[in-house]
C-alpha cells in the first residue's frame, strides 16, 4: 500500500474513532447508566418504559459504533500490518471478539425494553415480571460489558506496541494506547476477581487513548517517509520469507 493510500486510512481510522467515541458514550454508557436504578426493580421497569424514544436512540447508536469498530479492525490492520503482519492480525481479532462479546450483551439490552416495546410480551407478562425482566436484563448487559474489556484492551495493548514500533506515528501515541487498553484488561480483572474494587474511572485512559488516536491520524495522519521505509522492510522481510530455496 502506498504512502497516499496509507495516510487516507489514517484520516478514515481517525472518523470511525470519534463516530465511535460519540456514539458509544452515548449508546452504550449514558443511557444505559440513566436508566437503571441500582437495586430498584420497579423504579428501573418504569423508567425504561418511560423511555422508550431515548433507549431506541441508544440502540441504533450502539449498532453505528458496532458498524465502525469493524470498520476499524480492518483499517486498523491495514495501516499496522507493516510493522508486523502477525501482530496486526492478533490485534483485529481480538477486536472482532470484543465486538461479538458486546454484540451479546447488547442482545439483553434490547431484551430489557420488551415488556415496553412488544405488546405480546406486555400481555403474558405480570408486572412483577416485566420489572424484575428489564432489571435483570440491563445487570446482565452491564456484566458483559465488564467481561468485553478483556479483549477490546488486549487489542488496543498490541495496536499500541507496533504504533510504538512503526517510526512512522508517534510513540508517545502508543504508549497512551498501551495504557488505555491496560486499564480495560485491569476492568476486566476486577469484574470477574475482585467486584468490590471495580471502579468507574479505572478505564478514564482508554477515552484519553481514543480521543488522542482520532485527533491524531485525522489531522496529522501518518510520517509518509518512514512509512515507505516501513513498507520496503516489509516487503524484504516477505521476500525473504516466500523466496526460493538456495
Amino acid at each position: 500500500m502506498k504512502a497516499g493510500t496509507a495516510q487516507q486510512y489514517a484520516r478514515w481510522i481517525g472518523a470511525f474513532y470519534l463516530i465511535t467515541i460519540v456514539a458509544g458514550g452515548w449508546g452504550e454508557s449514558h443511557v444505559p447508566n440513566a436508566l437503571l436504578i441500582a437495586n430498584d426493580l420497579a423504579g428501573t421497569a418504569q423508567r425504561v418504559a418511560s423511555s422508550v424514544g431515548l433507549f431506541r436512540s441508544s440502540f441504533a447508536a450502539y449498532l453505528i459504533e458496532a458498524a465502525c469498530d469493524i470498520t476499524l479492525n480492518v483499517l486498523l490492520y491495514a495501516l499496522l500490518r507493516p510493522v508486523s503482519r502477525n501482530l496486526a492480525l492478533l490485534a483485529a481479532c481480538f477486536g472482532l471478539m470484543g465486538t461479538a462479546v458486546f454484540a451479546a450483551g447488547e442482545i439483553f439490552y434490547f431484551a430489557a425494553a420488551l415488556p415496553a416495546v412488544d405488546a405480546d410480551v406486555a400481555r403474558v407478562v405480570s408486572p412483577e415480571a416485566k420489572a424484575a425482566l428489564t432489571y435483570l436484563c440491563l445487570t446482565i448487559y452491564g456484566y458483559v460489558n465488564g467481561i468485553f474489556a478483556v479483549f477490546y484492551g488486549t487489542a488496543t495493548v498490541v495496536r499500541g506496541y507496533l504504533i510504538v514500533r512503526s517510526g512512522y506515528l508517534p510513540r508517545a501515541l502508543g504508549a497512551i494506547c498501551i495504557l488505555g487498553g491496560a486499564s480495560f484488561i485491569v476492568k476486566n480483572f476486577l469484574v470477574v476477581v475482585l467486584p468490590q474494587y471495580d471502579l468507574p474511572y479505572v478505564i478514564a485512559p482508554l477515552p484519553l487513548a481514543l480521543v488522542s488516536m482520532a485527533l491524531w491520524l485525522l489531522i496529522k495522519g501518518i510520517d509518509r517517509p518512514q512509512w515507505d521505509q516501513s513498507r520496503r522492510r516489509q516487503l524484504l522481510e516477505d521476500d525473504r520469507s516466500y523466496g526460493p530455496n538456495p
